[in-house]
């Protein structure tokens, strides 16, 4: 529980700071490869969904924005888990579900940098006025 907390700590930190200062990393493997990997976009859709637009935080990474439900109800169960003094759901859970995962994050890295496949990519929607 302590880990988790310090861990929301952490980004919440982040973020804040990234935001007075206007400073926030970029990808280091699109740094060096210039290549997307699953995780890229994963900034600026956090900040997009703090603003409130949702359309836009889908655009720069649709996997992870899918899998903002699952994530939520995974940090709630691992905190009812701890006050209940029982394991968390996916720590019961099959191992495989992490292969599965793995994989799926795998082939979406892959499926993003291929043509064909740009509307996977980071991309900030222009708003026509």
């Amino acid at each position: 529980m302590k880990k988790n907390l310090a861990g929301i700590g952490l980004v919440a930190g982040y973020f804040l700071v990234g935001h007075y200062f206007n400073f926030y990393l970029k990808c280091p493997i699109y740094e060096l490869t210039h290549l997307y990997c699953p995780g890229c976009g994963i900034t600026r859709m956090i900040i997009s969904l703090v603003k409130g637009n949702f359309y836009q935080a889908f655009r720069y990474n649709p996997l992870l924005f899918i899998l903002i439900p699952f994530v939520v109800w995974y940090f709630l169960d691992v905190i009812i888990a701890s006050k209940r003094k029982k394991n968390p759901f996916l720590e019961r859970f099959e191992p495989n579900i992490w292969y599965i995962l793995i994989g799926i994050f795998m082939v979406y890295g892959i499926l993003r940098n291929i043509p064909g496949f740009e509307f996977l990519q980071p991309y900030e929607v222009m708003i026509r006025r």
